[in-house]
């Protein structure tokens, strides 16, 4: 008796902490939401900033599209994401097959070196970045943000696949070989595929860093017709104050995007999270 008394306590105990949880993360996205359609003079009535207004304004998503240019900054940001995040990850699979696949030296010193590229600042590569840019003529270019962005990204993408294909057995290797496969076969028709949870947590989490990235592209990008979504909302920010509506209106507009590629790949995120990490 005292032990199901115990059990349903720490049942009890685990609800309470997943609802506080679970309200730390909604209250965020109801304010958002009850902010974004709000006129600018609902902000000098005293209106509580949980409360919905007594009428909508839509025309803040109006706006946000129109006046505010999003679309613009959001077509700007899928062409960097739709670049960078399939080469990304196709080289991330390749080095993680190299180091988990084939006989060559060093393996541990050259992941090592990989992984160092994660504990290096973002802040410390701005002013290299910014003059080799310069010389080079790659500011206010697709290019010069997807290739940084690959160079930061690669990385993490390295970890998670290398972690994911340590865990799967080298039996299928060997029967690969059997049928006739080279080593580029291997790659593509078999381990790719049995990779397909890892690679779908990669898409998922580099698409989000890539879409909300902010220091680099502003570094990079100057050009009001080029810029990102990041960086593209922080124009809705007036020198004389800020029209809070309008601006949350946007960032709900730009979130969409994210919110469909999490929902296509979501179904294979969890499961290579854990094959990331197994190893």
């Amino acid at each position: 008796m005292e032990g199901k008394v115990k059990k349903n306590f720490k049942t009890v105990a685990l609800y309470i902490i997943l609802i506080f949880l679970a309200v730390l993360w909604i209250v965020p996205i109801f304010t958002l939401i009850a902010t974004s359609i709000k006129n600018k003079s609902d902000f000098y009535t005293g209106i509580s900033l949980f409360n919905l207004p007594d009428t909508i304004a839509w025309d803040n998503f109006i706006n946000a599209i129109t006046k505010g240019n999003l679309f613009l900054y959001m077509k700007n940001d899928l062409i960097i994401s739709c670049l960078k995040v399939p080469l990304g990850i196709f080289i991330e699979a390749l080095a993680a097959f190299a180091l988990t696949r084939l006989n060559i030296r060093h393996k541990t010193g050259i992941f090592v070196f990989f992984l160092v590229g994660m504990m290096l600042p973002l802040q410390t590569a701005l002013v290299p970045i910014n003059v080799i840019y310069s010389k080079l003529g790659l500011l206010n270019t697709y290019f010069g943000l997807f290739y940084v962005y690959i160079g930061f990204g690669i990385s993490f993408g390295i970890l998670i696949l290398r972690g994911f294909f340590n865990g799967i057995p080298k039996d299928i290797d060997e029967a690969a070989y059997i049928d006739g496969c080279n080593k580029w076969q291997l790659f593509y028709k078999i381990i790719l595929p049995v990779a397909k949870p890892a690679i779908a947590t990669l898409i998922i989490t580099d698409f989000l860093s890539t879409w909300n990235e902010y220091l680099l592209a502003s570094v990079i990008i100057n050009d009001n017709s080029m810029k990102t979504v990041p960086v593209g909302i922080m124009t809705f920010v007036g020198e004389h104050g800020t029209d809070y509506g309008y601006l949350c209106a946007g960032v709900l507009i730009s979130v969409i995007p994210v919110l469909l590629v999490y929902l296509v790949f979501q179904r294979y995120f969890v499961e290579g999270m854990a094959g990331a990490i197994k190893s």
